[in-house]
């Protein structure tokens, strides 16, 4: 049974998707960094979900419910993605001179009349609107819809200003403006890949003229398909745009027999199909013509320029996020002193059962270490052992000066799990190990409060998320990016929907 999910519904999901970080009843969306260790095979033959390559070549998390579970295990911080981090992005296409460009149709991918193994294709062979090269950003970071390519040819001459009507360029393309990208759009939702496109609750000003001035079902362009032949030279105006809407007017030239140029002279409204016939020209004076063919482009619903998400297809959501050094300014939550190959999504995580809003989170554990007996130098990413226990981790951070241990304990490989396959806490006053050079030791504290912005229980602290709450919507595996302290990883996110 035949069936297509629309372009629409595409549009809907990624909708819903960007609402959701600003409803009433918002959801909650962190985006956290993790894996400090690098990619490697685990030792332990029963760990398979830790074949995940290597650092210089990372592979593709699995979209398993084991994955769900172990995306939390080494995870360092996270901060969180409110509304003004959003934006509908669509594929980035420079205007450069020499390239033909597509241009706006009503119907790519439609069966041609007669046919019902042919379909109608863009000037570069694409099926349908979406996959076609029919909209551009120019040098000015205004975006244009290509109405009419000329034929077939060339661009040559960038469009340029903020017309709400048809801007006709010398090498005789035919372009809609539709936006232009604002200097906080250029610094948030511009990549190499993406741009931004602003939804109709959020349009620049000249964007707001564009909208206005659209007009629902109206006709701008109307394609020779056949040029026919033995017609009365001349051109001939007034010949009304037949279909279901009313006032579309267009004017025929017939040269050398044939049907030359036609030009829309009024666009009309309220059309959603539309016809202009050979016997409308032959009646209008090109008296022998036979064999033209004339195909009516039809706008968008609203009109050219109504709505540049749905247009332009913005089924795409980039999610841009900063993380500023240890982001001090939000509790220091982010060590700087170590590396990261992970980045995921969360969606409304806990922390004891409460929904955590906070901006910025600490994912590691953390141990108070006390001043006496002085402590070892814990080096990071060093194996940790408490033998009394047979707790295993992994050091993310040492704090020297304020003697705080800050690591990781992960189910699926040795850096969490004892000699008896468990996955145990340190507890108590134990002694803790290290396993690199010189065999750092340490006793923990038994302070209960905060130091350094970490609050402590009887010299241990858990993370500021509980593991395992909320969804993990996205996991990524990257080669390592080194933090340092007076550095800024911008991650730009691009979900499809």
């Amino acid at each position: 049974m035949p069936a297509i999910i629309t372009n629409k519904f595409r549009l809907n999901n990624a909708e819903q998707f960007s609402e959701s970080f600003s409803e009433a009843s918002s959801n909650v969306y962190y985006l956290g960094i993790g894996r400090p260790q690098p990619f490697g095979t685990s030792t332990r033959p029963d760990t398979r979900t830790d074949f995940e390559g290597t650092d210089a070549a990372p592979i593709t998390p699995g979209d398993t419910v084991a994955r769900e579970f172990y995306t939390y295990d080494d995870l360092i911080a996270a901060k969180r993605v409110q509304s003004i981090d959003t934006s509908f992005v669509i594929p980035r296409r420079n205007w450069t001179s020499g390239v033909v460009y597509d241009y706006y149709r009503h119907d790519y991918g439609e069966y041609l009349t007669g046919s019902v193994t042919t379909r109608q294709t863009s000037t570069s062979g694409a099926t349908t609107l979406n996959d076609a090269t029919f909209y551009v950003l120019t040098t000015a970071r205004n975006v244009y819809k290509c109405l009419d390519n000329n034929n077939g040819a060339a661009s040559t001459q960038e469009p340029t200003g903020v017309s709400t009507s048809v801007i006709t360029t010398t090498d005789s393309y035919k372009w809609k403006f539709m936006y232009t990208l604002s200097a906080a759009q250029q610094s948030s939702f511009l990549s190499i890949d993406f741009m931004a496109v602003a939804s109709n609750s959020s349009p620049g000003p000249d964007q707001s003229n564009v909208i206005s001035a659209a007009v629902d079902g109206s006709v701008d362009i109307v394609k020779i398909k056949a040029g026919g032949s033995g017609g009365t030279a001349g051109t001939f105006n007034s010949i009304a745009i037949k279909g279901d809407g009313t006032g579309g007017l267009a004017s025929v030239t017939v040269a050398g027999g044939l049907v030359s140029a036609v030009a829309v002279t009024t666009p009309g409204s309220g059309y959603t199909f539309g016809t202009i016939s050979n016997a409308q020209i032959v009646a209008a004076g090109a008296t022998s013509l036979v064999g033209a063919e004339l195909d009516v482009i039809i706008s968008p619903q609203g009109g050219h320029g109504a709505n540049a998400v749905e247009e332009l297809g913005g089924f795409f959501v980039m999610l841009n996020t900063s993380l500023e050094g240890t982001e001090s300014a939000n509790s220091g939550d982010f060590s700087a002193v170590n590396d990261f190959r992970k980045i995921c999504l969360l969606r409304d995580p806990t922390k004891s059962a409460s929904a955590v809003t906070a901006n910025t989170a600490r994912l590691t554990k953390a141990i108070k270490i006390a001043d006496s007996p002085s402590p070892g130098s814990f080096t990071t990413d060093e194996e940790i052992n408490q033998a009394t226990t047979g707790a295993v981790g992994k050091v993310v951070e040492w704090d020297a000066t304020n003697k705080i241990l800050y690591y990781i304990q992960t189910r699926h490989n040795d850096s969490g799990v004892d000699a008896n396959g468990n996955l145990t806490s340190f507890s108590g006053t134990n002694v803790i190990t290290g396993q690199g050079g010189g065999a750092p030791t340490g006793t923990p504290d038994t302070t209960t409060g905060t130091v350094n912005n970490v609050s402590f229980t009887s010299g241990y602290s858990v993370p500021e998320i509980d593991h395992d709450t909320g969804d993990v919507l996205y996991i990524e595996n990257r080669t390592p990016i080194q933090r340092a302290s007076d550095q800024t990883e911008n991650i730009k996110l691009v979900i499809e929907f």
